[in-house]
């Protein structure tokens, strides 16, 4: 069992930037495709992000296109939040799937999830 931990969210300002980190509990990214997902209240979990594992091939969701990078090193993932706007006020989770090449952009399609970290952008 992967156990994932999120952190770096909290309360910011329209335009503001957060830093959000994901950790696996006890072993590192190795072999893993990534994901960056977030829920906001009322609404369905949704795509934000999502990074390889070999090569550094990314997608973005249309809403974050420019504003938000994804990253990762060996043993955290993060994702790096600019120009932030009240629209992406949600939960953010992050998510891992092992022994995959490609992006994965399903949320059906990952095995381990965070317990997420709430982000929210005042106006």
């Amino acid at each position: 069992q992967v156990q994932l931990v999120e952190s770096g969210g909290g309360l910011v300002q329209t335009g503001g930037s957060l830093r959000l980190s994901c950790a696996a509990s006890g072993r590192t990214f190795s072999s893993y495709a990534l994901g960056w997902f977030r829920q906001a209240p009322g609404k369905e979990r949704e795509i934000v992000a999502a990074i390889s594992w070999i090569g550094g091939t990314t997608y973005y969701a249309d809403s974050v296109k420019g504003r938000f990078t994804i990253s990762r090193d060996n043993a955290n993932l993060y994702l790096q939040m600019n120009s932030l706007k009240p629209e992406d006020t949600a939960v953010y989770y992050c998510a891992a799937r092992p022994h995959t090449i490609g992006v994965i952009t399903s949320m059906r399609e990952y095995d381990y999830w965070g317990q997420g970290t709430q982000v929210t952008v005042s106006s």
